[in-house]
């Protein structure tokens, strides 16, 4: 962990306390202050009632004292919640809006689970750096405070303290070092669980229909023993420095008090000294607060720099680059390349160039990259080298509004964000109208049983369970609304494969057909050969390379391409599907029922 970058968010959290942190600085350092002077008063006020002074002026300062620091107290306690809750508010604004900014490499990065852990309990701890801060500088001023008024009651009393102190640092400073790289530990252990208790979570299905809840469970609580012995550690070094503090801190307490006793005997201080003397060696040896404060920070310091970490991490760079007026959508992929982690290349060196307006097919076996270049036309990624220009305007230089207003994603498992239908629907860079949304619904078969929901289009999706192909369709209803006015690139990845093929036949002739999406560029991946045939241009991809180009039937002529949609050639019947002839949508049923009932 980089423990400069820890340092430093914790300062700038600390700063967007705002001015409750100055409120807490003050209530705490008049709380010190108080916690310094009261020994002294009742001190003070202990020799005026045995007759050395105004009892009545010593007891009612004793009083306003005492009230004093009941109100400070509380208001240090408020003050460090109010600070603390904005200090946390912005970690947590300020971590998720990198993780979205880093786009997919935030998940190819972190797991899900772990990004979770930093988001919501790490930052919590992150986030008491003001109180945590305010607290460890001010819990110095009573120690400090305590040895200089024990010299101002006597110097021998004072130098009996200083005699025994190098053991009480010595005792702090083991703590420091033993919490500190426990905490990390933890905390990095935590994340762990949490990233495999997500991916249950979201296995649920598979999980229960394999009938392994027993194994799973054990997965994901593998790490408890290590998570365990990080916490024992942590224990053991509370145990030892509590141990220690019960050892040192009284005998310290009885050497300063055997002293005063000798200087009380002496007649060179009084009763009340003596009481304060007592107070203040307990002041002065404050481990115990001195010891909670430095826990607080060391878990603050912890995780601000898994924070930090996730912080660090560079942001997808935009540039200012506008489209031209009179582009089309044309798309041109010049020597793109990307690897895997290991390094192998899943595309290698891909030239394509594809025309504006056109409805372009991408085929290909599985692994091929098919998804990998519909990510790469509308940067959902970069390549690892090469170039993809949008209208002959780099992708990397492009002004972010303007790239998302001109490219929409229809995508094979889509995710519905937004309470209601219409939300989901009508999700992106800009709010379309009622009419709108609806005429999307129309184009990707889904208004049929949105409009039986109770509430229509205002039905919550909590509240609709939804099969896949109608989960598919609603997700394929926001990509044609999103390719609306501003729309040049409509990409769908694979965004058929639930749908039966009634449906998919009325969805392709959507795309074909002379409505609204007929001069925008549609970049298909499909892996169903009637699709592939309606294309304008098919797009072959196999092992990182683009095996061939051209319409679905001049490149039906090689076997290898007619192998990717018949992996047996023996059962294939037809060389080329034939035209599907037109169908009527009033009479043909819908083919799926909203719940997912068969």
């Amino acid at each position: 962990m980089d423990r400069g970058a820890a340092d430093r968010l914790l300062l700038t959290a600390v700063r967007r306390g705002g001015t409750w942190g100055g409120v807490l600085a003050a209530t705490s350092l008049l709380l010190a202050g108080l916690y310094v002077v009261l020994p002294a008063v009742m001190g003070r006020t202990v020799d005026a009632v045995l007759g050395r002074g105004d009892s009545t002026l010593w007891l009612t300062l004793s009083a306003v004292a005492v009230a004093l620091l009941v109100v400070c107290d509380a208001a240090d306690d408020y003050a460090g919640a109010v600070a603390n809750s904005r200090s946390t508010a912005w970690l947590r604004h300020t971590l998720l809006g990198h993780v979205l900014d880093m786009g997919t490499r935030a998940t190819r990065r972190y797991t899900p689970g772990d990004l979770v852990a930093r988001l919501v309990g790490n930052t919590a701890r992150a986030g008491s750096a003001p109180a945590g801060l305010v607290w460890a500088v001010t819990e110095l001023v009573p120690p400090v405070g305590a040895v200089v008024a024990l010299a101002l009651i006597d110097p021998w009393l004072c130098l009996t303290f200083l005699a025994g102190l190098p053991l009480v640092v010595l005792v702090v400073r083991a703590f420091v070092r033993d919490v500190s790289d426990l905490n990390d530990r933890y905390f990095a252990t935590q994340g762990r669980i949490a990233a495999r208790l997500v991916d249950a979570l979201t296995g649920i299905r598979t999980i229960t229909a394999a009938g392994t809840t027993a194994r799973e469970t054990g997965r994901v609580l593998e790490p408890l023993p290590e998570l365990h012995r990080h916490g024992m550690g942590m224990w053991r070094a509370f145990a030892r420095v509590s141990a220690r503090d019960a050892t040192i801190v009284p005998l310290l307490e009885v050497a300063v008090l055997a002293v005063a006793g000798l200087e009380l005997a002496r007649g060179r201080i009084t009763l009340g000294q003596m009481l304060a003397a007592s107070e203040y060696v307990l002041l002065a040896t404050g481990v115990s607060s001195l010891v909670a404060s430095v826990n607080r920070l060391a878990f603050a310091r912890a995780t601000a720099g898994r924070v930090a970490e996730v912080l660090g991490e560079p942001m997808v760079a935009y540039g200012d680059a506008r489209l031209p007026a009179a582009g089309g959508g044309r798309l041109e992929f010049h020597r793109v390349t990307m690897r895997t982690a290991e390094g192998d290349a899943v595309l290698d060196g891909v030239d394509l160039d594809l025309p504006a307006g056109s409805l372009i097919a991408v085929v290909g076996r599985s692994g091929s990259g098919k998804s990998l270049l519909a990510a790469l036309a509308g940067r959902l990624t970069d390549p690892d080298e090469g170039e993809v220009r949008f209208d002959g305007v780099p992708l990397r230089d492009m002004d972010r509004a303007e790239l998302r207003r001109g490219v929409a994603y229809g995508f094979e498992r889509p995710v519905l964000l937004g309470d209601t239908f219409a939300d989901a629907i009508g999700f992106g860079p800009r709010r379309p109208s009622d009419a709108e949304v609806s005429a999307g619904a129309v184009g990707a078969r889904a208004d049929t049983f949105i409009r039986t929901m109770p509430e229509g289009y205002r039905t919550r999706l909590s509240t609709a369970p939804l099969s896949g192909g109608e989960t598919q369709r609603v997700g394929l209803a926001r990509a044609f609304v999103q390719a609306g006015p501003h729309g040049r690139l409509l990409v769908l990845d694979d965004v058929t494969a639930s749908l039966d093929t009634v449906t998919e036949h009325h969805i392709s002739q959507v795309l074909t057909g002379a409505g609204a999406l007929a001069d925008r560029t549609r970049l298909v991946v499909t892996h169903r050969a009637s699709t592939a045939a309606r294309a304008d241009l098919v797009v072959w991809l196999g092992a990182g390379h683009v095996q061939g180009q051209g319409t679905h039937r001049e490149l039906w002529a090689e076997p290898e391409y007619r192998a990717v949609f018949c992996p047996e050639p023996e059962h294939h019947e037809s060389v080329l599907p034939d035209p599907e002839p037109e169908v009527d949508e009033g009479v043909l049923p819908e083919p799926e029922f909203h719940g997912g009932v068969r």
